[in-house]
Order: C-alpha cells, then structure tokens, then sequence
C-alpha cells in the first residue's frame, strides 16, 4: 500500500487507519502517559515554574527566525500549509520558538523578573517514523527568560534530573558541556573544518553533508565509523574564554555540590546554532542504542533574534514517547478497586447510587450495565483486574447488604451497606499498603 493510500484510509473499503507516523495512545498506556505528566506538573510547580499552552499551529515566519535546526532542514520537514485567509502557517515542530513569541508578545519581560514557563504537547515533523519516533510526537520542555546566572542552568538540570528520578527511570545519565558563545566560535570552527576535512572520505555520507551545512552537526552521528573520526577532532572546551569557562566550571561545581553525578562530555554540541554556553543530554539504558530522553542548553540571544529584548534564556525539551518507553515495567497502572455486579438489570439504579457513594469516598469502580448475566460480568470482573467484585441481589438489598467476592481467594462474604465504604477501604489498604 502506497503512504498516499495509508494516509486516505487504505482506499476504498478499505478500514480506516491513523496516518502514517502518528499513533492512538490508549488504555493502558495512556496512564503512562498521564503519570509522566502529572510528574511534570507537579515537580515543574514547586520549583516556580508555570505552565504555558501555544497554538498548535503558528505564522511560519515563528519558526523561520527561531528554528532549532538550520533553515534549510527544518523546512523541509515542516508541515505548512496556507489557510482560507491565505496565511501561510505551520504545525508547529517545537515548543521553544512558540514560547518566546508568546513571551514577547504579551511583554512578559516588563517586570524585570525571571520568568519560568513549560508545555506539554505535540509536535509535527515530517520525518521517517520508527520506534519512539513519530511525524506527530509529543514532548515536554521549560524555557526560562531573564538571567545569565550559571545557578539558573544548573536549577533546570536539576529539576529535569530530579523529574526523571521520581519517574523511577534507571540508569539515567547526565551529560554536559559548554559550546562557548560567538566570540569562542570563529577560531574553535576553523580548526574543526580543517580537521574534518582531513578525514571527509572516512565519513558517512551523512556526515559529510552536515559537514557542508553545519560542521558542529557531525558530532550528532551515530555511525560507528564517524564516532572514531569524532574522537580525533578538536573540542570546544579548549576554545573557551575565561568568562564562558568561569561559567561553566560554576555549573559544575552547583552540580557536585548537590550531589548529582554528571560527566562532561566535549562532543556534546547539539549541533544548533543558537546554543551558548551550556548544553546538556539526559540519557537511559532503558531504551537501548537510542538513548536520549532530554537535552536542552542555554540560548543566549534567541528572544532577540525573535523580535523581542536582548534577553538570556536556557531551557530543555523531553519527547514524551521516548519518557514513556523509558518507565519501569507496572509504572501507570490505575487499579480498579471493585467491579460491581448487578443480579437483574432492575438493581442498576440502585447500584449506581451505591457506586458513586464509593467515587465521593476516591474508591475507583466500575460496571457492566448491559444486563448480561451475572457469569458474563464476573468475566468482565475478572478481566477488569478489580481485586472485589461487589454482588448486588434482590435478597441482600432487602436486608440492606451486599456480598464482597476476593477474585484471587474466591472467598465471599455479607457486608452492610451502611460500611461498605469503611470495609472497602480496609481491603484494598490490606492489598496494597502503599494505596
């Protein structure tokens, strides 16, 4: 099947199916999903930081002055189109341009202050979909505007480290580095041309097209061939002022005083023109050969490149997907606390007053209520991995109680409405004490 027919549905009578590079996230992963973004919002939160929500979709001149990627191949991956009032706009392909643009366009700057943001949302790039890796894709990123301070850059490492800790993600990694700043450039870029000319016919041919583009981006490649080259050429830690390795050596030392272990990594350039000074990656075992969960780095003159003040900024961005794929196995599930069972449909009703007697009281259950027999909903019970099946029947009503069913023991016992919240609560904590 051609993508043109993937993404129209498949052709005629042809059942209909997500375009290619995007994906339904469904249950029980998107309770991964929202685990990692409650984590966000909540870590994010005491740190002072505060949510900010874009459009999806933004004047293509957002993205032509603040692109992460050099021009030339962040268009060709971006989704643009012209709408009915002729502007031409674009899916936004990442968060940090459009933050700015709203950061200048509501003059957030006015007070002088240092203004902390993140987002949550996706993002669309029209790049060859595999494995944690969509043309629609989802990330969560925090940008901060209005200091220099290298306690700032090592604040955000700190709560992206402390983030990803509390998700319980293993085998984390923290890699930093400083890409120095304009003035450190023109002599570190000179010697890195000519060492890489050196060895072009040794390169990927990849390689030697980021080359002719942007030479920083060969230290990107994950061609075992050019990693060796990789190692040859200079690095820009020795290329560095005295201000910009002030700088960083304080970075440094915010992070071992604080005790979060951390390896400079020289080669660690991003590959992005805007950079200065510190870049840093995250990276986990968790996901095999394509380890990056986040990175980000300090972008000193961005909000100036975009029509606004001369403002400092540094910030990072996580892919969602990535963060999910990375949590340990368990990590989002909801339990069902009880799977109410209903003798006749004629008891719904007063089982559903029951039921949401027991929601008010942050128990979690649910029901059939299709009127199948009462084998077909200890099925459903069953299936629904509720550790109690609440059994309402003519009889039991009358007398004002119900039956409890443990669906591992199958052993049963009458309990009275009237403390069946209490009980409930009882042996759900007995299940699992750390509910």
């Amino acid at each position: 099947m051609s993508e043109t027919e993937q993404q129209s549905g498949g052709g005629k009578n042809q059942p209909l199916r997500a375009p290619r590079g995007t994906r339904d996230v469904i249950s029980p992963e998107v309770e991964r999903w929202q685990d990692v973004e409650r984590a966000a919002h909540d870590t994010f939160g005491r740190y002072g930081f505060r949510e900010m929500r874009t459009p999806i979709f933004e004047d293509s001149s957002v993205f032509e002055k603040g692109t992460i990627e050099t021009l030339q191949s962040a268009q060709k991956g971006m989704y643009r189109f012209v709408d009915l009032g002729g502007h031409e706009l674009t899916l936004r392909p990442e968060g940090t341009p459009p933050v700015i643009r709203a950061y200048v366009e509501h003059n957030l700057s006015h007070s002088k202050d240092v203004a902390r943001f993140y987002y949550i949302g996706p993002m669309f790039r029209y790049e060859r979909p595999q494995k944690g890796r969509y043309r629609q894709f989802h990330q969560i990123g925090v940008e901060v505007f209005g200091s220099e301070s290298a306690a700032l850059d090592a604040e955000v490492i700190d709560m992206a480290m402390t983030w990803l800790g509390d998700l319980g993600i293993e085998s984390l990694q923290l890699f930093i580095n400083s890409v120095g700043d304009h003035d450190d450039r023109p002599a570190y870029m000179e010697k890195l041309i000519e060492a890489q000319k050196d060895l072009l016919a040794e390169m990927s041919e990849d390689s030697r097209r980021r080359h002719e583009i942007n030479p920083l981006r060969v230290f990107d490649s994950k061609d075992p061939q050019d990693q060796l080259l990789i190692e040859k050429f200079p690095t820009i830690l020795d290329h560095l002022s005295p201000q910009n390795k002030a700088h960083f050596d304080e970075v440094c030392a915010y992070l071992s005083d604080w005790g979060i272990d951390y390896n400079i990594e020289p080669r660690l350039v991003r590959g992005l023109d805007y950079y200065r000074r510190t870049v840093f990656e995250v990276t986990s075992s968790a996901l095999g050969a394509q380890n990056s969960l986040l990175g980000g780095g300090r972008y000193d003159g961005l909000v100036e490149q975009m029509g606004g003040d001369n403002i400092p900024g540094v910030g990072f961005a996580a892919g969602l997907e990535r963060i999910v794929l990375a949590l340990p196995e368990g990590a989002g599930a909801t339990p069902i606390d009880c799977y109410i069972v209903t003798v006749s449909p004629k008891l719904i009703p007063q089982a559903m007053k029951v039921m949401r007697d027991l929601r008010s009281h942050g128990l979690c259950c649910t029901a059939d209520f299709q009127g199948r027999s009462v084998k077909a909903q200890m099925k459903a019970a069953n299936r629904s991995n509720a550790p109690i099946a609440v059994i309402f029947g003519p009889d039991e009503l009358s007398k004002g109680v119900c039956t409890l069913k443990m669906m591992e023991s199958g052993e049963q016992q009458e309990v009275s409405l009237e403390i069946l919240v209490e009980d409930l609560h009882r042996i759900v904590h007995m299940a699992d004490p750390g509910n």
